[in-house]
């Protein structure tokens, strides 16, 4: 069959099983958007900016587990996907953006808004392709889905000059490919006998988990051998948080009774995870006194950061799923009992403003909402990573490898419409200033989500490292000067604002803003020296975690 290269790219979306897709439109991408708006099958996501574009394909992707989509135009379009695609390449998002660009003939000429896009994103995705023979274009967008969700997954650009989206294309529909996942490379013996062998063991799971949609895997193996599971930010939802085995989070602002557990346990199962800087932070000192065994789907990251004693390289839920049927289960439940009297002994430190984070986070938690929870990046995301009541896997949108300000709003939106559920957005002032044009996108569609602005009028994160480590030099973090009243914001978008400054006044503000069907801000006024703890300071270990504020006098300047 015969069709316009736009045309066929519309058809082998819908045959790979893409219904939403994001994006802003332009001049050299126009006849793609021309395309999509006689396809009813595909509904259109128009957001306010490019980037905000690209982080809704990825909350749309990590709250649903499918390939998110994003398509922009030339140039300044395509650069504006740019930081979005480097953050689904560190988080492991499947994502395909799909660009247009000038026609052929005319690449390499300096053309209006023509830029290198696939060499631009090279290095950020896992494979990008340029199509400048019309035969090759079916073909493309085929193996960009295929590539996107196999193996590790992650993003894959598709560059399409305009000439190429105009030209007639042969398409007939395929079947989709099933994702390649590779045969486990390793002779599982080693681990075995490393886990029959521990009297102490304890899992330390990441974002694999999800991937591989391996949470139910991960829980059986846990209770086998009868062993705590630590997360990382990006494994948070794996283990739902009430359950006997959630030990907390791993890392730098990771739960005291995690790093306890870890010096505690004389086996750390590494499943789904990569020993990042951010929980390893000494690598040389990281689990000295304990055996290792690196479970992973990407051989690249075995023995990258830190050394295993044995490691297995495949899926994560494949390779659990073994294990639990070939190690005999544990009768010791030290770990677990140790975890249990941790858990009554180690609190989180409380706040210390007029208005606690904590109360506000407990509070939305607490009433147990089926909702979608994104942040952006900052204390913010980290009270809500130690605090959030986590209970259904992929419930938690955030930005984990790149850390990125100006994630939160379009993930949000993106995980909503991929759910059908409510949102809740958790922001700070200085990411809110970075994304808030995107409530033009949540009130048009009518988004049933609640945005809470953690406002402290500072860079609170960096503010917190300048104190603890850079002698109060307070450099570009303050913004007392800012005069945005985020109420009057949230009204000028056609949103409802709420005000909260104190403990006592936030269940009826929270109960109120979580009680609209469409979109509400609330401006929480909370302290500028407000601490994210317990903290491992940068380069050290387990075992110099702060746990409290006193504790920050024996931090040098």
């Amino acid at each position: 069959m015969k069709v316009k290269g736009a045309t066929a790219i519309c058809k082998c979306l819908i045959e790979q099983g893409a219904t939403t897709v994001f994006g802003y439109p332009g001049g050299q991408i126009i006849d793609l958007f021309d395309a999509l708006y006689a396809e009813k099958e595909i509904t259109q996501i128009l957001t306010s900016h490019e980037q905000g574009a690209a982080h809704a394909a990825e909350g749309y992707a990590k709250a649903t587990g499918k390939v998110g989509v994003v398509i922009a135009t030339s140039g300044p379009g395509a650069t504006n996907l740019v930081t979005g695609i480097a953050d689904a390449y560190l988080d492991s998002i499947p994502l395909v953006a799909i660009t247009g660009n000038v026609p052929v003939h005319l690449l390499g000429r300096d053309s209006f808004q023509e830029v290198d896009t696939a060499g631009i994103t090279m290095p950020i995705t896992k494979h990008n392709f340029i199509v400048k023979d019309e035969n090759q274009l079916v073909d493309a967008v085929r193996r960009a889905f295929y590539i996107a969700r196999s193996d590790r997954p992650g993003p894959v650009l598709i560059d399409v000059p305009k000439n190429i989206q105009q030209a007639l294309v042969d398409y007939e529909p395929l079947p989709v490919a099933p994702p390649h996942r590779p045969p486990m490379q390793a002779d599982v013996t080693a681990a075995v006998e490393l886990i029959q062998a521990a009297k102490r063991p304890m899992i330390y799971a990441g974002g694999g988990i999800l991937a591989s949609d391996a949470t139910n895997e991960l829980m059986a193996f846990a209770k086998h051998i009868k062993a705590p599971v630590a997360l990382t930010v990006m494994g948070l939802t794996s283990v739902p948080t009430d359950s006997p085995y959630y030990a907390g989070m791993i890392g730098m602002h990771g739960h005291s009774t995690v790093a306890k557990l870890v010096e505690k346990a004389d086996l750390v199962i590494a499943a789904g995870a990569r020993f990042s800087d951010r929980v390893a932070g000494n690598r040389k000192e990281f689990c000295k006194h304990a055996k290792i065994v690196h479970i992973d789907i990407d051989a690249a990251e075995i023995d990258k950061n830190v050394k295993a004693d044995a490691h297995i390289r495949g899926d994560v839920g494949t390779v659990l799923k073994l294990l639990t049927r070939v190690v005999a289960p544990k009768q010791n439940d030290e770990m677990l009992a140790f975890l249990a009297e941790l858990k009554k002994t180690d609190p989180l430190p409380p706040c210390r403003g007029k208005l606690s984070p904590r109360t506000i986070i407990d509070y939305v938690s607490n009433k147990g909402l089926d909702a979608v929870v994104a942040t952006d990046v900052g204390q913010h995301q980290m009270w809500v990573a130690q605090s959030y009541k986590f209970k259904t896997p992929r419930s938690f949108l955030t930005s984990g490898g790149l850390g990125t300000m100006g994630f939160g709003m379009g993930a949000a939106i993106g995980g909503a419409l991929g759910t059908g559920k409510r949102a809740i957005l958790f922001t700070g002032d200085g990411s809110f200033h970075m994304n808030m044009n995107e409530l033009a996108t949540a009130t048009r569609l009518n988004i049933p989500l609640t945005v809470f602005v953690f406002d402290n009028r500072t860079l609170g994160m960096v503010r917190q490292w300048q104190t603890l480590f850079y002698g109060k030099r307070y450099s570009s973090t303050d913004l007392d000067g800012n005069k945005t009243d985020f109420v009057k914001i949230a009204e000028a978008f056609g949103a409802k604002g709420y005000r909260l400054t104190d403990d006592k006044d936030a269940p009826d503000i929270i109960d109120a803003a979580l009680g609209e069907n469409g979109v509400t801000v609330v401006d929480c006024a909370i302290d500028k020296d407000e601490f994210v703890l317990p903290m491992i300071p940068p380069g050290k270990g387990m075992k110099d975690i702060i746990t409290a504020l006193d504790a920050n006098k024996k931090e040098k300047a």
